[in-house]
C-alpha cells in the first residue's frame, strides 16, 4: 500500500500552528517564534517527514558542533565501547548537519586531561559530552563552559555540584551495595573482603569512591562486626607489581571475596586468580569487556555489574542534539539499571539488541 502523503496542512494540525508557520519553517523564510519553531520541528521529527529536507533547512541556518571529551579508546576497551556509542549517534544525526568531534585524553595522565580540555574550550563548541574521571582537574573547566554559555552533559561519573544539563550512568553508591550483596550470597558476611581500585587513582575518582562507599555501607548495615574490609588502591602500577599485591592478598586464608571497581582491572585480577588456582574466592567486577566475558564463562568471575558505556555515550549525544536542535530538555538524571550478569544469563544478554 502506498504511504499516505503528508501535507503541510497535516503538519500544521499536528503541531497546533498555522499553515503559514509550517511553510516558513520548511522553506526558511520569514520570522517564526521559538515556541512555534519547536512545535513544528518536534512534529517533523516524530513523523519522520522528509529528513533530508529538514537537514537542508536547518543546515542553512546553523551546523551544530558537539565536542566529546573522553579517555582515549585505544587505551581501554571500556572507552572503546563508549566510542561505539558516539559513532552510532553520529550516524543517526548526520542528516541534521551535526558535527561531532571526539577529544581524547590519556586515561592515566591528568595533565593530558587538562591539555585536551583546554583544546575543547578553545574550540568553543555548541555542546559538550564529558566523562570527568579526573575530579579536581575537571572542576575549573566546567566553570569555563558555564561562563561561555556552553551546555554540557556528564556520563559515567556524576559531579552534581557543577550542575550539568544531564547525567547519564548508574547510581554508583547503589552499585557498590549491590556488589557487597552479591559478595555475601550463600556465604554470609563473615571473613575478609577486599575492594581493589586498579588503573585509576581512587582519590581523584568519585566514581570509584562511591562504589567503595556503597560496598562498605552494605556490610555495616547487614553483617554486624564479624567481617573485615580492606581497600587497596593500586592505581597505575605495572602489572607485575599488581600481581604481587594480589598474590599477597590471596595468601590470607580468611579472604572470601574481592570487588574490583574498574572493568579493565577485573580481567587482570581474574588472570591472577586463574594462575593461582583460587576459584573459591568470590570475584565481583564490572562490564562486558572481551576478557571479562572469557573469565565469567570460565567461572573465575562470579558476577559482572554491567554499566553499558556504549549506551551512555549514545544517549549523551542524543540528549545534546535534541537540546540544541529542538530546545528539548533532557532528564536531569538518566540512571541506568544495575544489570547483574552471570554465567546463566550472559548469552541471552549478548544476543539481545538492547545493549
Amino acid at each position: 500500500m502506498e504511504k499516505k502523503k503528508i501535507r503541510i496542512k497535516d503538519i500544521a494540525q499536528l503541531a497546533g500552528v498555522s499553515i503559514g508557520t509550517v511553510d516558513r519553517v520548511l522553506h526558511n523564510r520569514g520570522k517564526v517564534s521559538d515556541e512555534a519553531l519547536q512545535k513544528v520541528l518536534e512534529t517533523l521529527h516524530q513523523i519522520d517527514y522528509k529528513p533530508n529536507l529538514i537537514a537542508r533547512t536547518l543546515g542553512s541556518k546553523k551546523t551544530y558542533r558537539i565536542a566529546v571529551l573522553i579517555p582515549d579508546p585505544s587505551l581501554d576497551e571500556y572507552w572503546a565501547q563508549s566510542e561505539q556509542g558516539i559513532t552510532q549517534a553520529e550516524t543517526e544525526w548526520a542528516q541534521y548537519e551535526f558535527s561531532i568531534e571526539p577529544f581524547y585524553f590519556n586515561l592515566y595522565d591528568k595533565e593530558s586531561f587538562r591539555s585536551v580540555a583546554e583544546e575543547v574550550t578553545e574550540a568553543n563548541p555548541d555542546g559538550i559530552l564529558v566523562a570527568p574521571i579526573f575530579y579536581h582537574e575537571a572542576l575549573p573547566y566546567f566553570q569555563k563552559f558555564k561562563d561561555m554559555g556552553i551546555p554540557y552533559i556528564l556520563f559515567n561519573t556524576n559531579i552534581p555540584e557543577v550542575e550539568p544539563l544531564s547525567f547519564i550512568g548508574q547510581n554508583l553508591y547503589s552499585s557498590g551495595k549491590v556488589g557487597a550483596e552479591l559478595m555475601c550470597l550463600g556465604q554470609g558476611g563473615s571473613g575478609n573482603f577486599v575492594v581493589l581500585h586498579i588503573n585509576e587513582d581512587s582519590h581523584n575518582s568519585i566514581h570509584l569512591l562511591e562504589k567503595e562507599r556503597g560496598f562498605k555501607e552494605y556490610f555495616a548495615e547487614h553483617n554486624g562486626t564479624d567481617y573485615n574490609i580492606k581497600t587497596l588502591d593500586l592505581g597505575n602500577l605495572k602489572e607485575t607489581a599488581i600481581e604481587k599485591e594480589v598474590e599477597n592478598l590471596l595468601a590470607d586464608p580468611k579472604l572470601k571475596g574481592i570487588l574490583v571497581s574498574t572493568s579493565k582491572g577485573t580481567s587482570l585480577v581474574s588472570s591472577i586468580l586463574e594462575k593461582s588456582g583460587k576459584k573459591d574466592i568470590r570475584l565481583v567486577g564490572y562490564d562486558l569487556l572481551k576478557e571479562n566475558i572469557h573469565y565469567l564463562r570460565a567461572g573465575i568471575i562470579d558476577f559482572l555489574i554491567n554499566q553499558n558505556p556504549k549506551r551512555q555515550a549514545f544517549l549523551g549525544i542524543n540528549y545534546l542534539a535534541n537540546h540544541l536542535l529542538l530546545k528539548k530538555a533532557p532528564p536531569h538524571f538518566d540512571l541506568f539499571p544495575l544489570e547483574i550478569i552471570t554465567q546463566q544469563n550472559l548469552e541471552s544478554y549478548l544476543e539481545s539488541t538492547f545493549h
